[in-house]
């Protein structure tokens, strides 16, 4: 077998390893998706009549505000499962087991690897379960299915690039504890953008940060795909924020795991 034949077995093998810890762990999958459905519950039933008449061209209602909220919903899921990963790899990292693997024969890469895989696994599963509750309760899109398949694709773009940094944010922390708390300010991005009302209802100092920060134009890509709305550039600023996230992340993840690996 080639080097990269051994890398992509090893992958799989801890692939493997992180779905049984999902399954061992249920109370943390279900603590990821509860999160996202409280705050979906609660911004369309407490909150929704009334942000719902604020929508643009006024006379909006609860059930125009869901359609406007989900997408910024799902993104809140995507950065909750995020913060999972970096708990799991500052565990791995503070209990020894990564010490073990160093002393067998197994791909470096594939440690890492299975973390994303595994973390994206149980994120599509979060986004698959409050998309479910949400179409329940009345959330109606106007997507096709090539639109269906691009906002999935657009919500595994932001899932990979952010699971990379909560690894790098996992190898950086000292301790569980601070691995928990350094990726917190994902979860706050989304409030911060146009998940929840539209920028430009904003204070001008505060839109113009939600105008230019990475969650935006996700938020609006996945909107204007499940709800028929303009995308303008909002795709290739998407798209364009994923790949630099995901590079950098990769990059500075690979680099603190090579340099605790040689301590």
């Amino acid at each position: 077998m080639t080097s990269l034949a051994y890398a992509v077995t090893d992958s799989a093998t801890m692939l493997r390893r992180q779905i049984r810890h999902i399954q061992r762990y249920p109370s943390l999958t279900a603590m990821l998706i509860g999160m996202p459905v409280v705050l979906l519950l609660l911004f369309v039933y407490v909150f929704g009549e009334t942000l719902g008449a604020g929508l643009p061209g006024g006379g909006g209602d609860r059930g125009a505000y869901l359609n406007y909220l989900l997408p910024g919903i799902l993104l809140f899921s995507v950065t909750g499962a995020a913060q999972g990963t970096a708990i799991s790899v500052a565990m791995d990292m503070t209990e020894g087991i990564v010490d073990r693997f160093r002393t067998m024969a197994i791909s470096r890469a594939a440690v890492l690897t299975g973390h994303v895989l595994g973390s994206l696994v149980q994120t599509l599963l979060c986004i698959a379960v409050v998309l479910g509750i949400a179409l329940a309760i009345g959330f109606r899109p106007t997507a096709t299915p090539i639109e269906w398949l691009a906002t999935a694709g657009v919500l595994a773009a932001i899932a990979f690039a952010l699971i990379w940094l909560s690894v790098a944010l996992g190898l950086v922390s000292d301790s569980v504890e601070t691995a928990s708390n350094l990726p917190m300010f994902l979860t706050l991005l989304p409030f911060l953008g146009s998940a929840f009302v539209p920028t430009d209802t904003m204070p001008v100092g505060l839109r113009w940060f939600a105008d230019y920060q990475p969650f935006t134009p996700v938020i609006e890509t996945m909107r204007g795909l499940l709800l028929g709305t303009g995308i303008g550039s909002s795709a290739i600023l998407a798209l364009s924020w994923c790949a630099v996230i995901s590079l950098l992340s990769y990059l500075w993840a690979r680099r603190s795991f090579r340099r605790r690996a040689a301590r």
